[in-house]
């Protein structure tokens, strides 16, 4: 019996949804940082073995919209609402868990659930059995576990989880499918998770990153991306004094890139001021946010 379908990751901004999809994967797909509100897309990731396949969807937090781009965030939560076998609710072992529990029952969720609670290591032993006490008593989920998706703690128990749960079914993908998104998309967001790791909590959230220029050369792969910003000072802050900046992005992202294709990669940053693009239809298509 084969069994396949789509887990769809939930949770708050900051719950740890990219680093539990990377752990799942044995791969880093989403970009990952101590900001919140770092994914802005739903990334798939397909994990394939003897006997079931998972479709891993990661989703950006769920917040209170205040900008088209927040809106569009949120459209990629309700989408994963609707085409979710299992739904892994994924909560902070810190967080508030009436809010937590709240936020979850407010998804009318039809799909099977299991609540996740992450980054135990956080709590002794003592504290950590009570919340699990309370995490039962809500009645709502299939089953409660608890992970570290950091170091990597429980996820053998989540796994015979979420495989038990799964519909029987022919994989959706080839075994050798690791997501449906482009080498564009990936090299877009390395470059992006940089400036959210650089930069002071403003930059990252107006900045907006399109590959312009992907050229596989007989030597290496050559490389040219926008950084788009939404005013001229936050420019000057991404160049930097006499372009150090821009340089220390290029050279991490490049860094990143060369690891991903496995190959040397040229890369060239440009800086492009387009005010409120967050909130411009024509821009957030352009840069593939719609």
């Amino acid at each position: 019996m084969h069994r396949a379908g789509f887990v769809n990751i939930f949770g708050k901004p900051n719950a740890g949804k990219s680093t539990l999809l990377n752990a799942l994967l044995g791969e880093k797909l989403a970009i990952v940082s101590p900001k919140v509100q770092t994914t802005r897309h739903r990334i798939t990731g397909i994990l394939t073995e003897p006997g079931y396949q998972v479709v891993f969807s990661d989703t950006p937090g769920i917040i209170d919209p205040k900008y088209k781009l927040h809106e569009k965030m949120m459209g990629a939560v309700r989408s994963a609402l609707e085409d979710a076998d299992v739904a892994l609710l994924l909560m902070d072992a810190r967080d508030n868990l009436e809010e937590c529990l709240e936020l979850f029952s407010s998804l009318k969720l039809k799909a099977t659930c299991l609540l996740v609670v992450n980054k135990m290591d956080n709590l002794m032993q003592e504290e950590l059995d009570k919340l699990l006490e309370r995490c039962n008593a809500w009645g709502k989920a299939k089953a409660v576990v608890a992970i570290s998706a950091l170091q990597k703690k429980g996820l053998d128990v989540l796994m015979q989880q979420i495989v038990s749960l799964l519909p029987e079914s022919e994989p959706f993908y080839p075994e050798d499918t690791l997501t449906d998104r482009s080498t564009r998309f990936f090299v877009a967001e390395m470059i992006r998770e940089k400036i959210f790791h650089l930069f002071e909590e403003e930059i990252p959230y107006h900045t907006a990153v399109v590959v312009t220029q992907f050229q596989e050369k007989q030597t290496l792969t050559k490389i040219s991306a926008d950084i788009v910003v939404t005013r001229e000072t936050q420019k000057g802050i991404i160049l930097g004094e006499k372009g150090k900046s821009i340089r220390e992005i290029g050279s991490q992202a490049r860094a990143d890139i060369e690891k991903f294709l496995d190959r040397k990669v040229f890369l060239e940053l440009h800086v492009k001021v387009r005010g409120k693009w967050r909130d411009n239809d024509l821009y957030l298509r352009e840069y593939g946010l719609i």
